[in-house]
């Protein structure tokens, strides 16, 4: 893939847009894509490298535009390792958006809850990851026109934009979580044991996104917000098996509260 000439090629079909802000809508969440202003849409099978979604509740297609006042580019959807794509397929966007001068990044998933004081159509607000196992999005040789080849990790989820979240919240009377994100490659859900050793280890929350793009990111030199909804409680906390139907629900729940945050971000940003 020749990252440079696919951005540039992706820059003349918006005419020369330049976002200041990349916001990825995770499963159920990619209404707020709707509302953008002077949008132009692109499909992501209309543009060379990329893969195209197939998750419930993903689009699958790219908005420019703009939404709270900045210039942003809209995933509306995303794509997954356990769709059968490698990490650089997953992150192919980002490297695309950034090469085209997008500088923050607002990503967001819906996610299982293991932290017991969780309910379904809580917001949560990522201070850090958890990733044990399965390769990199940096794996391969090095490209430093396209990040760092290692990336500190200690403040991947940037530490002002969490402070900036947290006072929109606040002014918004939201009572916004904060926690840790446990990445699992998926596509099945975690078992019982896995939560309980996902809490054991010190996550929040679990889900099978997210991580991969914000690694990626963080080496491209973004500044990063993450958000969850948390769409269920995971794995043995209640007495049912989960669905996909109910994290599109939970999603739905959560539409009111998400969108005014995500806006209240962006216009701060």
């Amino acid at each position: 893939m020749e990252y440079k000439q696919v951005a540039k090629t992706l820059a003349q079909r918006v005419d020369g847009f330049v976002p200041e802000v990349v916001l990825v809508l995770g499963s159920g969440l990619g209404f707020l894509a709707d509302e953008v202003a002077e949008a132009v849409s692109v499909p992501y099978a209309d543009i060379p490298g990329f893969a195209v979604s197939a998750a419930p509740g993903h689009a699958g297609r790219m908005v420019f535009g703009r939404l709270a006042g900045k210039k942003v580019a809209v995933m509306q959807g995303r794509v997954h390792y356990y769709e059968g794509h490698s990490f650089q397929k997953t992150v192919y966007p980002l490297i695309l958006l950034r090469l085209m001068g997008a500088g923050k990044l607002i990503v967001t998933n819906a996610a299982g809850g293991v932290d017991l004081s969780f309910k379904a159509g809580d917001i949560m607000l990522i201070n850090d990851h958890i990733k044990f196992f399965d390769e990199s999005p940096l794996r391969g040789p090095a490209r430093p026109e396209l990040g760092v080849r290692f990336p500190d990790m200690t403040y991947t989820y940037t530490p002002r934009l969490q402070t900036l979240a947290k006072e929109v919240a606040a002014r918004q009377s939201l009572a916004l979580r904060e926690g840790v994100y446990m990445y699992f490659s998926g596509p099945q859900y975690e078992t019982p044991a896995e939560i309980r050793a996902a809490r054991l280890l010190g996550a929040n929350a679990v889900g099978m996104s997210t991580v991969p793009e914000t690694i990626a990111a963080s080496s491209a030199g973004y500044e990063v917000l993450g958000l969850s909804v948390i769409s269920n409680m995971a794995a043995g906390i209640l007495p049912q098996k989960l669905t996909a139907e109910e994290v599109l629900e939970a999603a739905e729940e959560a539409r009111p509260r998400f969108s005014k945050l995500v806006l209240g971000c962006l216009e701060g940003i």
